[in-house]
This record gives C-alpha cells, structure tokens and sequence, in this order.
C-alpha cells in the first residue's frame, strides 16, 4: 500500500517545478520533455511541418506504402486487457494496413491458431508471438514441438517459411542467431524503461497525477516525449547486417496497461488501480489535505480521476513500419519483410509515407534490401538517391558510420566503396533533432 512520507512531498513539489520550467535543460530527458511549455513547442514545430508536407510523386514505382505495426498485444498475454475490436478501431484512426501480433504463449491458447488472422475492414492481421527472444510468426502451429535452445526454436519457426525477429535486442546485444528474418531497431517499451525518472514517477501516484494536464492538452506529444536515438539497437543491428542481411523493424509492444483509475471506496479512502484492474495502492484523504479536497462529497463508487497513458491509437501513431508492397495480402508481408524493403517512421512527427531510397546505376535501381556488386573504376558509379515528403537532415551510414549529410527533401551520394549503407532522416523539433526515418540497408558487395 502507498503512505505519503517526506519523500512523496518531495517528490510532488518536484513534479511541480518540472512542469513549470519553461524550457527543457541541456540534460533533458524524457520527464523534462514533458513540462507543459516543451510540450507545446513540440506541437507548434510539428504543426509548422504538416504545413510543409508534400506528397512524393510514386506512380512511377512498383511498390506500394503500406503502414504496419509489429509486436502488438491483444488480451491473449497476461498483460493485457484489450479485444481485438479495440485494437481494430484504434488501427483504423491510425490508417494502419497490417497489425502483426506478438502474445505471451500460455498453455490455454495456441498463437497461430487462436491468434487472430486475415483480412478485416481494410486491416491485415497476422499471428505471432513473443517467446524466447523473439517475435516469431509461424505459417503453422509449433506448440507441441519439440527445441533445443534460442537457435532451435528460431529453426523450428524458420523451417516452415515464418519469420523471425530479435525482440527486446537490449537484453541479447551478443546474441547470435543463424538465419534469422531480422531484428528490432527501435522498441517503445525499452525506450520507456531507459528513462529512469519518469519510471520512478509511473510509481508514484502524486507524481503520476501530476502528468494529467500534459496529458490532457497534448497526450500524443506526451507519450513521444519518451523517443531517444536507439544508439544501443543500431549499432548492433550494424553489426548483424555486416554478415548476413537483417531487415529492422520497429516494436511497437503495444499493450494498454498504462494507466490509474482513482475510485472511492466503501470507507471513503481513494484506491488506485491500475489498467488490468489491479489495486496499486489507497490513499487516506484524513492523512493527506488533497486527497480530502479531490473526494469531498464523493460516493462509494465514483470515480475520481483517470490517466490513460498508452492506449493503441497512440502507441501506433507513435512509430510504425512500412513495408513496401504491391498489394495488401500475408504473401506480400512476407516478402517485404524477408528483402527487407522496409523503413521505419516515427509516425507522431510527420506523416513519412512516400519515402523512398534506392541504389542506381545506369538502367538498374535497386530497393532498400538489395544486395548490388560493386565494381571498382567501373562509369558511372553507383549512385544512391533518397526522396521525402519533408525537407530534413539525411545522414547516410556505411558500416555504423556517417560518410554524407545533406538537407532538404531529396539526397544524392554515391558508393565509393563496399558497404552496408543505411539512411537515417532527422526533424528539428522544439529545438532538438528527432530521429524520425530510420531506412533498411542497401548491401553493397564486393566481388
């Protein structure tokens, strides 16, 4: 149970300082983000982009934009509540095309069986699971069968053509993993736990409540005050990609389990429970002056006050994948995912739809995902070009370093040499660069 001490009065008068600072410090992290003023320039900046937005011509290209969400949670995992027609609707704001899900396996379900699948209301949906490390999503059920090991279970999903992603790549940065898919690049779930302050207030109701005026006038830019650079995933994800391909996706690892209800109870004490129903703790409104203010002529029952920090909508608008593809159906899923024509965006900046890069040389354009030769002293030489809806900062990266910087909506830079090349596009917001495109590689071999 939660008893108010010094600690929480200091904590609380914390909580008001942060909110009143009128800009963010040099050491901001996610909670100084969070002050209502850094909130609001946030928005201002992201209000000026949509204004500059322009749609990218693409009836010249083969694939289509498809928006997808990966690592996603219904009520068949232990940590969440929600039904799939929440799920839809929230998809369906967001105009997200492709839902892959990612639950917890339990003996009482099977994901590839009970998991939901196909087409419903425009929205492609695919099963998966979490396990072991993984997101994995089989073509059929693996339950039953027998593994030996993290590369065994890879295998088993593997054999029978499903895909398979390192999940939570913050806890196995020295995993080795034959033949897989891929890997996450950015996961919101480890970018919330990196923030150790604001963790500390998620414990803390006083702390917590003190969020709910952000939250109400600007809860999307809120939840992305928490996106820091994912230095740790790309640079292994760098190292993956020097032996063998691996096509980076982003996690959503949408849930809906954040969030308090404040209620008063039979004894007129206000009881906290979080978003699976679960009592967190009771707050005695004879021991603390606000708490008595906020339950004064309140009934057993009422609810007092409610603070939904992650609902779907916003953790989709938050990042997405798109995969490039002809046509909305699994088998084109696959095969975007499995060339690794694919790039991330983070959705709560800028609409990135439209963007594109790509190798040329001559007649030949190669896609993100491509294996091209290289040939050394060989005209003209291999050129890389990039479009986006937006003008921003491009930074292209060979082998985990930058080699080309340039600004504006389109890029050019040639390949002088063998690589991974990978290109990143960078936003200015509220006075910060914001990672906001996040591409696949083009693998530029030598022979």
């Amino acid at each position: 149970m939660f008893a108010l001490s010094y600690y929480h009065v200091r904590l609380a008068l914390l909580a008001i300082f942060l909110f009143a600072y009128p800009t963010a410090p040099s050491w901001a992290d996610s909670l100084s983000r969070m002050q209502i003023s850094f909130l609001r320039a946030t928005r201002s900046s992201i209000n000026e982009l949509q204004d500059q937005r322009q749609e990218v011509p693409t009836a010249d290209r083969e694939f289509q934009d498809f928006r997808a969400q990966i690592h996603v949670h219904t009520h068949l995992s232990h940590d969440s509540n929600a039904t799939i027609e929440e799920i839809l609707e929230a998809a369906k704001k967001c105009d997200t095309q492709v839902l892959l899900f990612s639950d917890h396996p339990a003996p009482e379900y099977d994901c590839f069986v009970d998991g939901y699948q196909g087409l419903q209301d425009g929205i492609l949906m695919v099963p998966g699971a979490e396990q072991g490390g993984f997101l994995l999503f089989p073509k059929c059920s693996y339950r039953d069968a027998a593994y030996e090991g993290s590369q065994g279970l890879a295998d088993l999903v593997l054999k029978d053509d499903g895909l398979v992603f390192l999940s939570h790549l913050e806890e196995r940065l020295d995993w080795e993993i034959r033949g897989i898919t891929g890997s996450e690049i950015y996961n919101t779930h480890a970018d919330v736990m990196s923030e150790r302050r604001f963790m500390a207030s998620l414990r803390n109701p006083l702390l917590l409540m003190s969020l709910l005026p952000a939250l109400q006038q600007y809860p999307q830019e809120l939840f992305g005050a928490i996106l820091d650079y994912p230095a740790d995933y790309l640079q292994r994800w760098d190292q993956l990609c020097q032996t063998t391909p691996h096509t980076g996706v982003a996690a959503n690892d949408s849930h809906h389990n954040q969030a308090i209800r404040a209620v008063v109870d039979a004894e007129g004490k206000l009881v906290i429970e979080d978003a699976l129903g679960k009592q967190v703790a009771t707050l005695d409104p004879e021991k603390i002056a606000l708490i008595k203010t906020l339950t004064a002529k309140r009934q057993a029952g009422d609810v007092v006050l409610e603070l939904d920090l992650d609902p779907y909508d916003r953790s989709f608008r938050h990042v997405s994948t798109h995969l490039l593809m002809r046509q909305l159906n699994q088998t084109e899923v696959w095969d975007a995912l499995q060339s690794g024509r694919a790039y991330v965006g983070f959705e709560w900046l800028a609409d990135p739809t439209g963007f594109w890069f790509e190798a040329q040389q001559e007649d030949q354009r190669w896609q993100m995902g491509s294996q091209v030769p290289f040939q050394s002293n060989t005209m003209p030489e291999l050129q890389f070009s990039a479009v986006a809806p937006l003008p921003c900062l491009f930074k292209l990266i060979r082998d985990g370093q930058v080699v080309a910087e340039d600004r504006g909506r389109r890029f050019e830079s040639e390949a002088d040499q063998p690589g991974v090349y990978r290109l990143e596009a960078w936003l200015p917001i509220a006075g910060e660069l914001k990672p906001w495109i996040l591409s696949n590689p083009i693998y530029v071999r030598g022979r």
